[in-house]
């Protein structure tokens, strides 16, 4: 599985920005796609998964003001953010999540997001 993200950039706090991610390949029906966010220093951390039901979840930090969605026929995920806030600053990590068989993660390749206060 191959994931092609897209998006991010600077926006100043208060903006919206919208990412984008992609999976090709060998794709199993059985998966959930998200995103995770890091910064320096720190672990990265989970903003927002969705399972192929549509069955979503979105960190506390983050909850009414992200919303992840998927489009299971183009096998995308997007992360819309809303009211964005400087501590939301870092590289943002979409992931394929496949349940069939040994579980495993694929990496999109990133994408920073600058929120400027």
């Amino acid at each position: 599985v191959q994931l092609q993200a897209s998006g991010g950039g600077l926006v100043q706090a208060g903006g919206s920005l919208r990412l984008s991610c992609e999976a090709s390949g060998s794709i199993s029906s059985n998966n959930v796609m998200g995103w995770y966010r890091q910064t320096p220093g720190k672990q990265r951390e989970l903003v927002a998964s969705i399972t192929g039901s549509g069955s979503d979840n979105h960190a506390v930090s983050v909850k009414g003001r992200f919303t992840i969605s998927r489009d299971n026929a183009k096998n995308t995920v997007d992360l819309h953010m809303n009211n964005l806030k400087p501590e939301d600053t870092a590289v943002y990590y979409c992931f394929f999540l496949a349940l069939a068989g040994p579980r495993r993660y694929y990496w999109g390749q990133g994408t920073l997001v600058t929120v400027s206060s």
